[in-house]
C-alpha cells in the first residue's frame, strides 16, 4: 500500500500502458510505456486512502488483444478491492470496457490522457483526479472519466478529430 488510512476505501489501480505512460527516448526519436505513473501521482498529492498500482501490461493500446482484454478482466475480477482505478491508451480503452460487461460488486474507472504524465503540461493529473472522484461517488459498475467528465463506458467514445472523448446519443 501506497497511503495508509483508517477512513476511506482502498483502491486498486490496475495500470495497462497508454499515452499516460509514455516515456521519451531520443536515442531512438520515440515513445515507449514506462513504468506506471498513477502511483507517483496519488502519493504526491497525499490522497487520504490506501492504493496499490498493479503493473498488468505496458502496451499502446492500439496493439491490444482479446487476450489482454481477458486479462484485465481476470484482474478486475480477482481484485479483492471494490474500487477499481484502470489506466489505459484511450484509443480503445471504450473496447477495453465493453470487455468488463457489467460489473456489479465493484466501480471501475477507466482514465488515461492524450500526454504523456510526464510533460508538464499534460492532462493525466486532471483526468487521474476525475477518476479518483469517481471511484468515491459512483455506484457499482464500468465508467470513463477523462476530459473533467464521467460517463457510463458503453456511452462514450474518442472523438480523434476534437481530441476528446464525447457521450454517445440515445
Amino acid at each position: 500500500m501506497e497511503s495508509s488510512s483508517p477512513y476511506a476505501q482502498s483502491v486498486r489501480v490496475l495500470a495497462i500502458g497508454g499515452t499516460i505512460d509514455k516515456v521519451y527516448f531520443d536515442a531512438k526519436s520515440d515513445y515507449e510505456i514506462g513504468e506506471p505513473q498513477a502511483g507517483a501521482i496519488l502519493h504526491e498529492a497525499g490522497v487520504a486512502f490506501d492504493f496499490v498500482v498493479e503493473s498488468v501490461l505496458r502496451k499502446d493500446s492500439l496493439a491490444m488483444t482479446d487476450e489482454d482484454r481477458t486479462l484485465v478482466r481476470a484482474r478486475v475480477e480477482a481484485a479483492p478491492e471494490k474500487h477499481i482505478l484502470i489506466t489505459h491508451g484511450t484509443d480503445t480503452m471504450t473496447e477495453t470496457a465493453k470487455a468488463l460487461g457489467e460489473q456489479t460488486d465493484k466501480v471501475v474507472v477507466f482514465t488515461g490522457s492524450m500526454l504523456p504524465a510526464r510533460f508538464r503540461q499534460n492532462d493525466a493529473l486532471f483526468n487521474l483526479g476525475c477518476a479518483v472522484g469517481g471511484l468515491q461517488a459512483l455506484p457499482p459498475g464500468v465508467y470513463i472519466a477523462m476530459n473533467g467528465c464521467l460517463w457510463p463506458a458503453h456511452r462514450v467514445r474518442k472523438n480523434r478529430e476534437a481530441g476528446r472523448f464525447e457521450l454517445i446519443a440515445g
